[in-house]
């Protein structure tokens, strides 16, 4: 079946019918990504680089998964430069994480629209929620702290970022580091992402995949997902089926 076919309200039965949800952060929680890419430019500038990464060139290093991995494949494309060293890579992220942390902070990156619905609705059948991201702790914490409350991590039942393992995604690394720290099995779970690595890392650990189209990955290719929608907010009925999960655990 196309994933394009599937009606919201099955999605929602699929969501309803999962042991636990699997949420990815950046484009699918919220979109973050033009964030990141203001914060990336202002390290740059602070660091005394001639860089400048403009939408279009962003989408494109996009596909290089992690902020530093990121910087670094940049870099390797500049035949002209010298290449940059660790410590100036770290350096340079430090930055531009601090200075996300200070965009967010301003309120102006709210959660994608049905995400908080979903969540509610999600805590109230008893059902078990997880992160599983590329981006970074302080990432995470500071984007939800602002959306959800200093003690939005009492709500989640796993938060592996991309730190905690040793491949990112498209590598299903932390899908899988995900499923030991919950002892479910993938196919029993639901992933929600935005990107065509993380549809491809979710499918390696054999969880189906619910995407949300976002602003810099709506083009990719997501055939394998099980469901693709334009966002959370399609899902309608699952604000208000509550019922007890039988596999909450």
């Amino acid at each position: 079946m196309q994933a394009e076919a599937i009606a919201p309200a099955d999605a929602a039965e699929l969501i309803r019918r999962a042991a636990a949800l699997i949420f990815d952060v950046d484009g699918t929680l919220a979109e973050t990504e033009e964030l990141h890419r203001r914060a990336f430019n202002h390290a740059f500038a602070r660091h005394g680089l001639d860089w400048h990464w403009d939408r279009a060139t962003y989408k494109v290093l996009l596909h290089v998964t992690g902020g530093k991995e990121r910087m670094r494949a940049y870099n390797n494309r500049q035949w002209i430069a010298p290449p940059l060293s660790d410590a100036d890579i770290a350096e340079l992220h430090r930055i531009k994480t601090d200075h996300y942390a200070e965009l967010i902070e301003t309120g102006c990156c709210p959660l994608r629209p049905g995400v908080a619905e979903l969540l509610a609705a999600a805590g109230a059948r008893g059902q078990r929620l997880a992160i599983a991201t590329t981006t970074s702790h302080g990432n995470i914490d500071a984007l939800l702290s602002q959306a959800l409350g200093p003690r939005w991590a009492a709500d989640f039942d796993a938060v592996v970022a991309g730190d905690d393992v040793r491949h990112k995604k498209p590598a299903p690394d932390v899908y899988l580091e995900v499923l030991a720290r919950l002892k479910l099995d993938g196919a029993d779970c639901l992933a929600i992402e935005d990107s065509g690595n993380g549809l491809i890392a979710a499918s390696r650990a054999n969880i189906p995949v619910l995407i949300t189209r976002s602003m810099f990955f709506r083009d990719d290719d997501f055939a394998e997902a099980r469901i693709v929608l334009g966002d959370l907010s399609e899902l309608g009925s699952s604000k208000t089926k509550t019922e007890k999960q039988p596999h909450a655990q």
